[in-house]
């Protein structure tokens, strides 16, 4: 038994190896305060479906986690804050978690982190006193298992924990935590971990006061003259992401640790907010995630670090409607609970389609229903664009909305027309974007890939009434859990 330990240990390490080796990555949180929560092997499913290699749960699930059996996924288990107090006063109860929730799962479910609660120090400060405790009785338990090395153990800390983030180059840990992150560090030191981040540019822009402008916090460019830069390294920031992961590196060194790395373990955009969130809708979301995925996987590092990568755990698969708070709180997934996404993107460890030729035509989030309706039957009747991926049945179908099919309606006529005089516009609904929309299996037209064929120039300004005889069905269709065939037999086993 030891004998086969010792080969599935070594196994994972070298998958670990192997798997650093082909840098950054980009991973998912999985909230489960959700109303119609998919099963676990639904969620593999859909996981498997979007190329999603790399998760983090908050808890220790066993029915997720034997879900997860066979698939390949890298998996964060979580230590839920209710747990800490109790582990990180009793070694003998931290060796009874792993012994219950790791070590029985390994090597068939790919266990490759432990996360020792949720931003403890700012969440429940009072269990502060025993998270390295806690962090250290894990560690213990992992040893005495065999499966330290392919098990690292960390603790996600929020930005809070640095109360000056900007400039990156003068950022310290709150002094009143110094001496808790001080024992973190040296944790994480002589275990080779790595610090786990949660870092929101949403809520640095939110909460700014209007100091930084939201392009920065959504990656997108600044003109010249409101570049961001430390006046004290003139690094320049490109995102506010980028900052807040270099103020987290300039902070642990400011404690005289180095080649500890950072991960973040949470990031995005809610797609919803009430009256007084403005911010929180979907066209951010989608930008700020499309070009998060695209910025981690170029492989590179802040300004400080610049041959770090930034692997990235996104917040969150899905919409966590049962979640207390503001309409925010509730609407940070990326994928509906049947597998379609809330909006175009492109997860997995596979480079987000883009394309260089764009840019692309757009409905806006905020487009009056009605004329988005009749740019919609405008554009796949008398504009003559292929609707077909659109229709019930077909790879654009999903998600079932309005805005998306419109979005793929007035793609495909301008990719088709622009060349002739074809305009983005439709009675003010749409508009250009750079960002391939393309998501899935569905593939939006791009410039290089659209003909003119014999048409004649049609203005692509929406008529006041429908035209045409085609129309939308935007009926709610059923679940449709997007399960290749080819991964039927690795669920089934």
């Amino acid at each position: 038994m030891m004998l086969e330990r010792w080969i599935a240990g070594l196994l994972l390490l070298l998958v670990g190896i192997f798997t650093n080796g082909l840098g950054a990555f980009v991973g998912v949180n999985i909230g489960t305060d959700v109303s119609d929560l998919p099963s676990g092997t639904e969620m593999v499913a859909i996981l498997i479906a979007h190329q999603i290699t790399h998760v983090r749960l908050y808890d220790a699930d066993a029915h997720m986690l034997r879900a997860l059996s066979n698939s390949g996924i890298e998996v964060v288990v979580g230590i839920t804050n209710e747990e800490v107090l109790g582990i990180g006063e009793s070694p003998s109860v931290a060796a009874a978690w792993v012994n219950k929730n790791v070590a029985p799962y390994l090597p068939s479910t790919n266990i490759t982190a432990i996360a020792v609660g949720s931003e403890v120090l700012t969440q429940i400060p009072h269990a502060s006193p025993v998270l390295v405790s806690a962090m250290n009785y894990i560690h213990k338990a992992l040893v005495a298992t065999n499966l330290n090395f392919q098990v690292k153990v960390s603790t996600p800390q929020s930005m809070d924990v640095i109360p000056k983030a900007f400039p990156p180059s003068t950022a310290t840990f709150d002094p009143s935590w110094n001496s808790t992150v001080f024992q973190i560090l040296q944790f994480l030191k002589n275990t080779n971990s790595y610090y786990m981040l949660n870092a929101y540019p949403y809520y640095g822009y939110t909460k700014g006061d209007g100091i930084f402008p939201i392009d920065y916090a959504l990656f997108q460019p600044l003109p010249s003259v409101k570049q961001i830069v430390d006046p004290n390294t003139l690094s320049h920031y490109n995102s506010m992401f980028d900052a807040m992961v270099d103020a987290t590196y300039y902070s642990i060194e400011a404690l005289n640790f180095t080649g500890i790395s950072v991960v973040v373990t949470e990031s995005g955009w809610p797609s919803l907010g009430g009256s007084n969130e403005p911010d929180a809708n979907v066209e951010n979301a989608q930008t700020y995630t499309n070009n998060l995925i695209q910025r981690v996987l170029n492989d590179s590092g802040p300004p400080s670090k610049p041959t770090f990568p930034i692997n990235t755990y996104i917040y969150e698969l899905f919409n966590e409607d049962k979640r207390p708070g503001p309409v925010s709180e509730k609407n940070w997934g990326v994928l509906f609970t049947n597998g379609s996404t809330v909006y175009p993107l492109t997860l997995g460890t596979s480079t987000p389609t883009g394309n260089s030729s764009g840019p692309f035509c757009v409905a806006k989030t905020d487009a009056d229903p009605d004329k988005l309706q009749d740019g919609l039957n405008w554009a796949c009747g008398q504009g003559q664009a292929d609707c077909t991926p659109i229709q019930q049945g077909h790879g654009c179908f999903l998600p079932n909305t309005l805005v998306n099919h419109a979005s793929y309606a007035y793609n495909a006529y301008y990719q088709r027309m622009q060349s002739v005089g074809g305009t983005c516009d439709f009675d003010g609904t749409a508009k250009t974007t750079t960002v391939d929309p393309s998501y899935g299996s569905c593939k939006f037209a791009s410039s290089n890939s659209s003909t003119t064929g014999g048409f004649t120039p049609i203005s692509a300004t929406a008529p006041s009434s429908p035209v045409g005889g085609w129309s939308s069905n935007l009926k709610v269709s059923q679940l449709q859990y997007l399960i290749p065939a080819a991964f039927l037999p690795l669920l089934l086993f």
